[in-house]
């Protein structure tokens, strides 16, 4: 069989490589996109779920980093009002760390730096005559209260992929880069596929390497004799998940004395996320496990704040991811900037190696990369993303509030916590699964929490779906929810 020739290759399913194959494909570029295990399986599900202008990275004067991130936190608003939500931050003022002076002056410049077309700017509270300062120690008696956004990090690499797919790109899940090689015109690039170890051919006039931690392995494996690792730098973050640990659906950002800052947030009504950490990494990338020192450290900052102390036993859930950021050796990793840098080879047919970045920023990205690819197809159409609704985004004129309204007058019988997380996760697409059912039994059979067979053969059919962890941690967040036994059983059926 004839190897099958396309314009892009992109290496890598997560939020960087989906965001560069809609972007192309919607361009006109043919584009295939390989992604060795699920779609978001590692980094882009690992994150602290936010969508935000990143208030510390003000201390460091990165100035065009934050108003990027701003101005593209406003843009995913629209595109996907769904998926990324306002979320109040309260941040507590605590006399050893950072001066009053100094919080208010770097939120003044984050509420200038932003377009504020739909958020509000900061207030300064007095936490001992508002609820929100409940939870905190006395000590706590002023705070700050700012606006990011929330999203669910792996629901969005979905959305993008679907789009990518409805514009013509061809996503290849659990299908692994093996080689490429280079002559005047193409790269004639190796794939496998996991399952049945099939070898696919493909001759591409580009190669997006968007691998993330693995980047610079893949680079390695393509252009062995010029890879210089030395700026590539491995960081950890950690997660914890505990029961729900304050009242509000507010988040809190907690300063530490290592000048790093810790999330509280809330996570799917019953339980509290928080994190993140900043550890160098040098183990497996394959499966990545938080340590006892990160626990230790994560439960040290809020309990520092909180009046009701954390232990390891209130521990749910943890999850730990590793990301490829740019910058010296000697740096410390708290320190590394999470300015995105691109690696351009021209030497005969290009190849953009994409290392740091952000999710928030991954739209803005993607447009710059196919900007610098923009000579190599000249026929290339104009830059099109800031404007278009991401899957399930166009809500038909409605605020999120009156579309998830509509959806219970449409479907009054959904019980309110299943039609709130059918908005939050599908929004418009939500009608594609629920169709004309006019009871909950329509639905078919339950797997638990609220999970029936409708929503398991739409995401089977639609969204890359192969096994139980890829619809309970990757497509509905809903792996906390079920038993064991239930798990082993959504297992068995999607076998």
């Amino acid at each position: 069989m004839q190897p099958l020739t396309i314009d892009l290759l992109v290496i890598g399913g997560g939020i960087h490589g989906v965001g560069v194959a809609v972007d192309a494909a919607g361009r006109g570029l043919r584009v295939v996109l390989c992604e060795k295990d699920d779609l978001a399986s590692h980094t882009s599900s690992a994150s602290s779920k936010l969508i935000h202008g990143g208030l510390r990275y003000l201390e460091k004067i990165e100035l065009r980093l934050v108003h990027e991130a701003l101005r593209e936190r406003e843009i995913l608003l629209k595109k996907a009002p769904h998926l990324v939500r306002p979320l109040p931050f309260i941040l507590p003022y605590d006399q050893q760390e950072r001066s009053v002076w100094l919080i208010r002056a770097g939120l003044f410049l984050y509420d200038y730096l932003a377009r504020r077309e739909v958020l509000k700017g900061s207030k300064k509270l007095q936490l001992r005559t508002v609820s929100e300062g409940q939870p905190l120690k006395e000590a706590f008696d002023i705070g700050f209260r700012y606006m990011d956004c929330q999203t669910d990090d792996a629901r969005l690499v979905v959305i993008n992929a679907l789009d990518a797919k409805a514009r013509g790109a061809t996503l290849l899940t659990r299908t692994s880069f093996e080689s490429a090689v280079r002559d005047e015109t193409v790269w004639t690039v190796t794939l496998r596929h996991a399952g049945s170890n099939q070898v696919t051919t493909v001759h591409a006039k580009a190669i997006v390497n968007a691998a993330g931690p693995w980047v610079w392995e893949v680079l390695q494996k393509i252009l062995p004799h010029s890879v210089d690792s030395s700026h590539v730098r491995l960081i950890q973050g950690s997660h914890l998940i505990v029961p729900r640990c304050y009242r509000g659906d507010h988040a809190y950002i907690f300063q530490h004395s290592d000048h790093r800052v810790v999330f509280a947030i809330p996570y799917h009504g019953q339980f509290t996320l928080i994190g993140t950490t900043d550890v160098p990494y040098r183990g497996s990338l394959e499966k990545v496990h938080i340590s006892a020192p990160e626990i230790h450290y994560l439960l040290d900052v809020v309990n520092h704040y909180f009046v009701t102390p954390l232990t390891e036993k209130d521990i749910c859930w943890n999850y730990s991811g590793v990301r490829a950021l740019y910058g010296p050796r000697t740096e410390q990793a708290q320190a590394i900037t999470r300015e995105y840098h691109l690696d351009f080879n021209t030497e005969g047919p290009p190849i953009v190696s994409i290392v740091g970045g952000k999710m928030t920023t991954y739209r803005a990205l993607a447009e710059r990369v196919l900007s610098q690819l923009k000579p190599f197809f000249p026929h290339m159409k104009k830059p099109w993303t800031e404007h278009t609704p991401l899957p399930g985004g166009d809500l038909g004129g409605n605020t999120f509030e009156q579309f998830l309204s509509n959806l219970k007058k449409e479907y009054p019988w959904l019980p309110d916590q299943m039609a709130k997380r059918y908005a939050e996760s599908y929004g418009a697409l939500s009608y594609s699964i629920l169709l004309q059912a006019k009871q909950l039994e329509d639905l078919g059979g339950c797997w638990g929490a609220d999970l029936y067979a409708a929503e398991v053969d739409y995401l089977v059919k639609n969204e890359w779906v192969q096994t139980s962890e890829d619809l309970l941690w990757r497509r509905t967040q809903l792996g906390l929810f079920l038993s064991a036994e239930e798990i082993r059983r959504l297992q068995e059926h999607l076998k």
